[in-house]
């Protein structure tokens, strides 16, 4: 039937859905394009498969009257909601309009984010959240601030149960931080995206401080210092594809496993370049990113919060096609030594992949925890204590390999058999003791260096007897601390072994509520 024989009523109808698909008014999108940044349409015709997205609430507006409010209604209210599939995947989407009145929140879009959630967590599939508000609508006092509030409850709920993502593509402010806040991860755009509680005019009347939006909650801030991002992008549609990129690695849900695709990577690839990987002298630093590169399948290693906390890395990749999550040291980065930034980092990781049935593999090379002033007034025992608790409290496969160094308390740490870790393998080049042979020599034969003829090359001597009998991991594998020790050239296949042998792994915690991890 062609729009001349279409019933009035239908005629209604398709000049409604035109005029919400209008948003705010070709004026208002014009200005939109001028800034740089897409519509809340075009990104979603970005972030989903094509003709996936089947729009819900497009009819919905507001109900206020006050301040000239009705007189500036429009259909959606200004958040277009849905639900759609990423590689043939269902999503439920959300995307903000600033075409429409700034993309401000008031009740009836809140009750849209709201309605979209809890539809989500019922049937178990992720939420993507596309945040570019002006905030709060002033016009609507606290209602308004009510239906943040009603997010943020119910962001707190799906936590764990569903994967939610939040990309930030424009201002993002006070009030409305904490629900992508709480969510598992941000991506945001280098020159579009901020995010702060308090904007720069108010930071100079309070403190003095003459901030721009970028310097006090841009992209590479919050990826870099704050740690509240996880990604940072020189595009929206590279935010957007980072997102598609993400969930390729993410179960639907809590109670699903990790999606498994098909390998073209022989899993019983062995890589004699491994063997010779790790230097001779144990304080020269190597690229903990070619071991990944060699082990992963096809040498991908999605990395997550790359620019923040750098000496760790923590991410995705896939061996044999199955998911996993990957923490390990990063040697050209402080030795990969523990600090209150990497410790947070690697925390929240871990309890992620725990969450979402993500088995943990860990690479590690650590020296121990970063000592010094900075790091004890800024919580090293907190912070370290958060990476702790997240590796004993994970009941998903945990598998650990130690490359070289695992000293001190950060040796427990990392994914020990003590903490329940399931497959504990050591290379050759592995020392695992309580500190480094340097200063356990200063300790225990002070007196006796003091006292030689030449107390350096005493020193020296007392150090190589050191770390031959202890600055290797036969003596933890005499005690049953590491299973194996294997040459590097088989770390791949050992994975994807021990893998497949835990696929069925049954661990639990005692019954609680909930534990009450040192924040």
């Amino acid at each position: 039937m062609s729009d001349s024989q279409s019933t009035p009523a239908i005629q209604k109808l398709r000049q409604m859905r035109e005029q919400a698909r209008a948003g705010g008014g070709a004026e208002r999108v014009a200005r939109q394009h001028e800034r740089g940044k897409l519509t809340a349409r075009e990104r979603l015709d970005l972030l989903l498969d094509e003709n996936s997205f089947h729009e819900l609430g497009m009819f919905v507006t507001h109900r206020t009257r006050e301040f000239g409010m009705d007189k500036q209604r429009f259909l959606g209210d200004g958040v277009v909601t849905g639900y759609g599939t990423i590689n043939g995947r269902l999503v439920y989407v959300y995307s903000q309009d600033f075409t429409v009145l700034g993309g401000s929140l008031g009740r009836a879009h809140a009750d849209k984010i709201v309605s979209l959630l809890q539809m989500a967590m019922k049937n178990g599939a992720p939420v993507i959240g596309l945040n570019d508000s002006g905030g709060a609508r002033i016009q609507e006092g606290v209602v308004s601030l009510g239906g943040y509030a009603d997010i943020f409850l119910q962001n707190t709920l799906a936590s764990g149960v569903i994967p939610q993502l939040s990309a930030i593509l424009g201002p993002c402010a006070g009030g409305a931080v904490y629900s992508p806040a709480i969510t598992d991860f941000i991506v945001m755009v280098h020159g579009s995206s901020h995010m702060f509680v308090t904007g720069p005019d108010v930071v100079k009347t309070v403190t003095h401080e003459d901030l721009t939006f970028d310097e006090l909650g841009g992209a590479q801030v919050h990826s870099a210092k704050s740690g509240l991002a996880h990604f940072a992008t020189k595009s929206e549609g590279e935010a957007l594809a980072v997102l598609r990129t993400l969930l390729g690695y993410l179960p639907q849900n809590n109670m699903d496993d990790p999606p498994t695709v098909p390998c073209e990577d022989d899993p019983l690839r062995t890589d004699p370049a491994l063997d010779t990987i790790v230097p001779d002298n144990p304080n020269q630093p190597y690229d903990m990113r070619e071991v990944l590169r060699r082990v992963l399948d096809d040498g991908t290693f999605f990395e997550v919060h790359e620019l923040y906390g750098q000496n760790i890395m923590v991410g995705f990749g896939r061996l044999n096609g199955r998911t996993v999550g990957i923490v390990a040291q990063q040697p050209m980065v402080l030795a990969g030594v523990l600090d209150n930034d990497a410790s947070i980092k690697g925390a929240r990781f871990v309890r992620f992949c725990d969450c979402f049935n993500i088995p943990i593999v860990t690479f590690e090379d650590v020296p121990g925890f970063m000592p010094g002033l900075v790091q004890e007034h800024g919580g090293i025992i907190r912070n370290g204590a958060k990476l702790l608790y997240a590796y004993c409290e994970a009941t998903v496969p945990k598998l650990t390999v130690i490359t070289r160094k695992a000293y001190g308390g950060a040796y427990d740490v990392m994914s020990s058999k003590h903490i329940r870790g399931d497959i504990n393998l050591a290379w050759p080049s592995a020392e695992i003791a309580v500190m480094g042979p340097d200063g356990a020599v200063n300790i225990i034969f002070r007196r006796e260096i003091n006292e030689a003829e030449d107390p350096v090359a005493r020193k020296a001597e007392l150090v190589a007897e050191y770390r031959e009998q202890f600055a290797n991991p036969y003596v933890a594998a005499s005690w049953g601390y590491i299973d194996d020790v294997i040459e590097p050239r088989d770390t791949r296949p050992r994975l994807i072994s021990a893998l497949e042998m835990l696929q069925n792994k049954r661990d639990e915690n005692p019954p609680k509520k909930h534990g009450n991890i040192p924040l």
